[in-house]
């Protein structure tokens, strides 16, 4: 039977805890391959992030960008802030490293930018070259990001499709390269977690359990703030609105995937959610590429787990840090495969905290997957809800009916049992 690249990565991490306990300092040195396949994580993300935000925003239809656009940028900017804000509060709340003391094997510390113009300045690049060749992500995204647009807005008459081709086919060999490189992660995290054994022994695996129960905390804190404010933003009942989303969790929790859960996804959200075709094919599609609540909270809670592993101090400047740092790097990974892993390896190193400790992660990234996908299709389609709402498409009827309701049945074409 041939297993899949989750079982194996687990099956790499369990082997490399095993090695660890068993043979101890004699094995050390197999860390080497985990130092090497982090850093072939890590040599494609800014040429990952670079195509797949432009090539997302010159993919745009002409009204994307305009009001529309605007709007449901808004509202995914807004979700993404408070998802990422939710992890950092319950990380520094609940402590899931607390017990635990790791000592890196370079010096490091989380330093807060001395000034807010400096910080501010910082996220404009000078020399996008520059940029790209020190790997400053920030500076890369706004970039991108503006690049993305003035494509979109120069190409309304396929001038320049050639760019926008070339763009894609780019960005087509950046996430083959990262495939390429996930079929050594069983090997690599496997590596990883035999050096982190041989240092802290099976005391590593406490902090993951209890990282996974708050995670699972803040996404249900996350979920109820969510759908709570669409009821009442939106005006529909709480109720109706929480038997409209079952099919919609249940589908992204088992198979942690925003990509095999958006055809589910965009047919709920218009037969029991009552959203338009016109907005659900617009934001749906657009909140799978560019959003990513689940994976910024994820982030987020990650920054404040490994901070708290290696007794760093966190400012509050370094809060803000982590929360804009967690919303940015969501763009342009989410639906890369392995994105919980390329993501890390883009925050961990910019907020200057040892790389190391991604290798504890990994182990558990299919896990933290499941509460990721369920807070990212909710996070889109609640938005999708509010933006229906606010363009007068939302049909408040749908959410009279029950769970497998007739309008449901009628639009799907399938009898009940």
């Amino acid at each position: 039977m041939k297993l899949t690249l989750t079982t194996q990565i687990m099956l790499g991490m369990v082997g490399g805890i095993l090695l660890g306990i068993l043979f101890g300092p004699a094995v050390g040195g197999l860390k080497l391959l985990g130092d090497i396949f982090l850093r072939l994580i890590q040599m494609t993300v800014v040429l990952l992030i670079f195509g797949a935000v432009i090539e997302a925003l010159g993919n745009l239809p002409a009204n994307a960008l305009g009001r529309l656009g605007l709007k449901t940028a808004l509202w995914f900017l807004g979700t993404t802030i408070v998802a990422a804000a939710i992890g950092l509060l319950m990380g520094l709340w609940l402590k899931p490293g607390a017990g635990l003391h790791l000592t890196p094997h370079t010096p490091t510390t989380v330093k807060a930018p001395a000034k807010l113009r400096e910080t501010v300045l910082g996220f404009f690049p000078q020399n996008i070259f520059a940029s790209l060749s020190q790997g400053n992500v920030i500076q890369v995204i706004v970039f991108a990001i503006l690049f993305g647009v003035v494509l979109n807005q120069a190409n309304r008459h396929h001038q320049f499709e050639a760019v926008l081709n070339l763009v894609k086919q780019v960005n087509q060999l950046a996430v083959r390269l990262v495939l390429l490189v996930m079929h050594l992660a069983p090997i690599g995290i496997g590596a990883l977690m035999v050096g982190v054994t041989v240092d802290t022994g099976l005391k590593a695996l406490i902090p993951l359990l209890k990282f996974l129960a708050i995670y699972g905390l803040s996404t249900g804190i996350f979920l109820a703030i969510l759908l709570l404010v669409i009821s009442w933003y939106a005006k529909v009942p709480l109720k109706g609105l929480v038997n409209g989303f079952t099919r919609i969790a249940l589908v992204a929790f088992t198979t942690t995937s925003s990509a095999v859960s958006l055809p589910i996804e965009m047919a709920d959200a218009h037969d029991r959610l009552g959203v338009s075709q016109r907005i659900t094919q617009l934001v749906l599609p657009l909140g799978m590429a560019l959003n990513s609540n689940g994976l910024a909270m994820y982030l987020a809670l990650v920054c404040t787990l490994v901070t708290q592993l290696y007794q760093l101090q966190i400012s509050f400047a370094g809060m803000v840090q982590i929360v804009s740092l967690s919303v940015l790097a969501c763009l342009g990974t989410v639906v890369v495969p392995g994105g919980g892993l390329v993501a890390l390896a883009i925050i961990i190193p910019t907020l200057g905290l040892p790389t190391e400790s991604i290798a504890l992660l990994a182990g558990i990234d299919w896990f933290s997957g499941m509460f990721r996908t369920v807070a990212n299709v909710v996070g889109d389609t609640t938005t999708a809800i509010a933006i229906a709402s606010d363009e007068h498409e939302l049909d408040r009827q749908a959410y009279t009916h029950s769970t497998l309701n007739p309008h449901f049945l009628r639009r799907s074409g399938t009898k009940g049992n």
